[in-house]
């Protein structure tokens, strides 16, 4: 059993084209994704230009921050209306806590037509994980990260945790 989780942790870690760090937050994010929309990595994200930032996030996480420049469409009321002025070929990527939730908004915008739709592998948490800045509702930098919960806030190693009731 030990060589087979060491093998597939090896496998996932090389095969993905993000920068994760933690080999099992890598493992748990293989198998949580369906990896049906293209991931890019943090470093991938910091070297595009023109990009749309899609927070696919709720609406009490993206209060607590953000990333810079980011639009909030949320996950439970996505809707694609909001993208009635977008371009379809306008670069975007999008966005959430860990990549799940941003993987299925950019598959309904990929459906809608839109052609450079990205997931952002390992989500906010990787961004602040690998030292990028976060902005509150002030557009001011903020080390509060919202964590989900606290079982996924495991996943979050820098910047101080905050957790919002529903």
């Amino acid at each position: 059993m030990f060589r087979l989780t060491l093998v597939l942790s090896l496998f996932c870690f090389f095969q993905s084209k993000a920068q994760v760090k933690s080999s099992a937050y890598d493992l748990m994010l293989s198998t949580l994704l369906s990896h049906s929309v293209t991931e890019i990595s943090v470093k991938e994200l910091n070297e595009m230009e023109g990009v749309l930032l899609v927070d696919a996030r709720e609406a009490e996480e993206f209060a607590v921050s953000r990333m810079p420049g980011a639009k909030h469409v949320g996950y439970d009321k996505f809707d694609i209306e909001s993208f009635n002025n977008i371009t379809k070929e306008q670069k975007i990527v999008v966005y959430c806590s860990v990549g799940y939730r941003s993987e299925k908004v950019a598959e309904k915008l990929r459906q809608a037509g839109f052609k450079q739709v990205f997931n952002l592998y390992g989500g906010i948490f990787e961004w602040v994980n690998q030292g990028n800045v976060v902005v509150n509702s002030e557009n001011q930098p903020t080390e509060n990260v919202h964590a989900f919960s606290t079982v996924w806030g495991i996943w979050l190693n820098k910047g101080t945790k905050v957790y919002t009731s529903p």
